[in-house]
């Protein structure tokens, strides 16, 4: 396959005008000039309920989906879409539970929730992890991955000058790539800049419709192409078939990397099964279980670029119902970047042959790029790369603007300047967006000489940072007698316990089934469990206002039946009871009948 592929005028012309309607939506609701902080920081707080939704998912999928999951996807088959569809437990909790109150608390970031419900120390220690998390674990592989399909769609290099094949075996700087990310990041980072929360959201509204038709699209014409004229059903079935690999390349490419999944003592490897041994490398079973309250809990409610969302939306209601309409996107997702994974397995087998899956997972990063080259039509391509870079711009924006509020409220305002004017804490947290922009733009090009699959490096790093803060939260809106000593302590424990067991896996000295990066998360949120308890047991109870009901769960104050007069179809409990009933029938689908 070569290093770019044909695009039309009319390719370039759809591409281009995506970006104008983008540009011209986030223009148009940044351009208030008499701003304040909640206007810049959280659109005034006046979101709807499908802008909260549009843009929490918006912000969510990105190269880690587009570039990573399908990645993976080839390799681990169906189980990369666990991760998308557990997420409505997580979100179950957000809606009943920790919405009414961190909406009650009035907030601009969950750091500064966390010191109202334990400390200052608390609000600091997790506004720094939160600023590192967002630029090594969100930003600077994200700008990566767009970089990295910039260079393979338009073939930087060649225009450059530089020789492909150069770049490949070391010999010739990847010129292109570099390139690529800049431009990828200055292009994303330029809407958050000018008008905050409430450009990106608008614009994430526009996005996810680009997003869901471009990546569906790419379904439709990859299970046509296996369908070989028969329709897409009949392309279902042999896309099914192939990836049950029982014989010939398909259980010739499983047998050659299957040690390296699942461990040399498994014998087989059910590729359209969500439900893996323990021993597997991304996504055992413990993660349908468990996967909440070790990483879910940390990315749905107290991540400040998920969350900044919710704390915009025009009230309760639209909040609630915001990640109720997220939770049906999240169950399409993998439909959009799993399946695709699938389907070029089905296709290209070969690829997984007679290497190293050190070897394969850069090249399975690319399935995206070479899905759009071989099956969709000249002249459509367009389409389906605005909607690859629309889940680029939308992530890079969203987790900008968060680290903007962080470093602006959590630090500047708080510790440097607490009596900064508005006018004042607007423009610094626009300088912060592009300092943070440029920082995570050189982080990117650093990532690009790892060779190491996209998707395992994001996960890897969620299970890393989650635990301990997904434990003091999780015990700390329970139980009230957890004070700020225990919640502190606990937090910089994890996060040193959970480097030491990295260490003790790395030396090969752990056993097999602590290998898997999502079992070492899961064991460190135990012992941050068990040392949250023990140290809030030893020390003296938080004081009263710590521990009011709008900074811990009341069960007296949880309601399920719209209380404003809306109709039971337009409640939240109805339409989150279906989204879990449609939840539980995947599992049974690809859990049970596969």
């Amino acid at each position: 396959m070569g290093n770019s592929f044909a695009l039309t005028p009319w390719d370039y012309l759809t591409f281009i005008a995506y970006f104008l309607l983008l540009s011209f939506v986030g223009y148009w609701f940044g351009r208030k000039k008499d701003e304040d902080s909640a206007d810049y920081f959280l659109a005034g707080r006046s979101l709807p309920w499908y802008v909260v939704g549009a843009s929490y998912i918006a912000a969510n999928i990105s190269t880690e989906h587009f570039i990573g999951m399908i990645g993976a996807a080839v390799i681990y088959g169906i189980c990369v879409a666990t991760p998308e569809w557990s997420s409505i437990i997580a979100f179950s909790f957000l809606i009943w539970i920790f919405i009414p109150f961190l909406l009650s608390a009035k907030v601009f970031t969950a750091p500064e929730f966390l010191e109202k419900r334990f400390n200052s120390q608390m609000r600091f220690f997790f506004g720094l992890i939160t600023v590192i998390a967002n630029i090594v674990a969100f930003l600077a592989p994200v700008i990566y991955g767009g970089g990295l399909i910039l260079e393979r769609v338009m073939g930087i290099n060649q225009l450059l000058g530089v020789d492909p094949a150069a770049v490949l075996d070391g010999t010739a700087t990847d010129t292109g790539l570099y390139l690529g990310i800049a431009v990828i990041g200055v292009a994303a980072g330029v809407w958050a800049i000018w008008g905050g929360l409430k450009s990106v959201a608008w614009m994430d509204l526009l996005t996810i419709v680009i997003m869901i038709f471009g990546g569906l699209s790419v379904t439709f014409f990859g299970l046509a192409y296996l369908g070989e004229g028969a329709g897409i059903l009949e392309g279902t079935r042999v896309m099914l078939e192939r990836n049950q690999a029982n014989s010939g390349l398909f259980l010739e490419a499983m047998d050659n990397i299957r040690a390296g999944i699942v461990g040399a003592d498994t014998e087989t490897y059910n590729r359209l099964s969500v439900i893996q041994p323990l021993t597997h490398e991304t996504t055992p079973w413990t993660h349908w279980i468990m996967s909440f309250f070790y990483i879910g809990l940390w990315y749905t409610v107290i991540n400040q670029f998920m969350i900044q969302r919710v704390l915009g939306a025009k009230d309760q209601y639209h909040a609630q119902m915001g990640v109720t309409f997220a939770g049906f996107l999240k169950l399409l997702i993998p439909f959009v970047v799993v399946i695709p994974g699938l389907i070029w397995f089905a296709i290209h087998p070969e690829m997984l042959i007679g290497q190293s899956l050190e070897n394969i997972r850069p090249e399975a990063d690319k399935t995206y790029v070479n899905l759009i080259s071989l099956l969709v039509p000249v002249g459509l391509r367009g389409i389906l790369l605005a909607a690859l870079f629309g889940a680029i711009q939308s992530t890079v924006s969203a987790v900008l603007t968060s680290t903007s509020t962080i470093l602006t409220m959590d630090f500047y305002k708080r510790y440097y300047k607490p009596g900064a004017s508005e006018d004042e804490v607007v423009g610094t947290g626009r300088i912060i967006t592009a300092v943070v922009l440029v920082l995570s733009i050189l982080l990117g090009i650093w990532i690009s000489t790892l060779g190491q699959s996209l998707f395992v490096y994001i996960q890897e790093l969620f299970t890393f940072f989650a635990p301990p803060f997904s434990a003091v939260f999780l015990l700390g809106t329970f139980w009230k007698r957890v004070n700020g000593t225990a919640a502190f302590t606990t937090s910089v424990a994890g996060l040193i316990f959970g480097f030491l067991v990295k260490v003790w896996v790395n030396s090969g000295g752990a056993p097999e089934w602590l290998g898997p990066y999502a079992n070492q998360g899961l064991l460190n949120w135990a012992f941050c469990m068990v040392l949250v308890t023990v140290i809030s047991l030893l020390t003296a109870p938080p004081p009263p206002e710590k521990v009011t009901d709008d900074l811990t769960f009341n069960l007296k104050k949880l309601q399920f039946l719209p209380k404003d007069g809306r109709p039971w179809y337009q409640g939240v409990a109805f339409w989150w009871t279906l989204s879990v009933i449609l939840m539980f029938a995947l599992i049974f689908v690809f859990g049970v009948l596969f």
